[in-house]
Parts: structure tokens; C-alpha cells; sequence
């Protein structure tokens, strides 16, 4: 039987999913009920890539080649997004 991957890191003990699902709670409580949110999907990505972009960087010595192995991403796409955050 395999065991299921797990979405959070040693130390916080607290999975990343639960955190999202917190932060979009208290997203949608702040809105006025009578509009309805838009491109909430890319509002997210836009709020949550570029710290984690940083933070991998950070963490592989700014090397891409490693930070995009460690992303998961090929190092062309993580360019990508470092240009498009003006992230060096």
C-alpha cells in the first residue's frame, strides 16, 4: 500500500491546503455579497507565485537550473516568471 504525499513541510506540521482553504474563506467573507469576485483564480497565482519564486531562488542559492527542478518546472517557464515578477 502506498502512502499519500503529503502537502506541508516538516515544521509547521499544518498542510498548505488547509491555509488556502483559510485564506479564501476569510477572502470571500470580506466581499460585499453583492458583487461577485472575478479572476479569483489568477488574483491567487498572482498573490502566492512570486514569494514562492523568491523563496526557492533564495533556497537554491539562485541557481534556476536547480529552483526549476525543485518547482517542478523546466528552467525556460521559470525565467518566465521570474521576468514576468522582475524577480532577479
Amino acid at each position: 500500500m502506498k502512502s499519500k504525499k503529503k502537502s506541508f513541510d516538516s515544521y509547521s506540521k499544518k498542510p498548505l491546503k488547509d491555509e488556502v482553504r483559510k485564506a479564501m474563506k476569510r477572502y470571500f467573507a470580506q466581499l460585499d455579497q453583492k458583487n461577485m469576485p472575478i479572476d479569483v483564480y489568477q488574483l491567487v497565482l498572482n498573490e502566492v507565485e512570486p514569494p514562492l519564486l523568491n523563496a526557492v531562488m533564495q533556497f537554491a542559492n539562485n541557481n534556476q537550473s536547480k529552483a526549476a527542478r525543485i518547482l517542478g518546472i523546466n528552467r525556460t517557464t521559470l525565467r518566465t516568471k521570474l521576468k514576468k515578477y522582475n524577480i532577479k
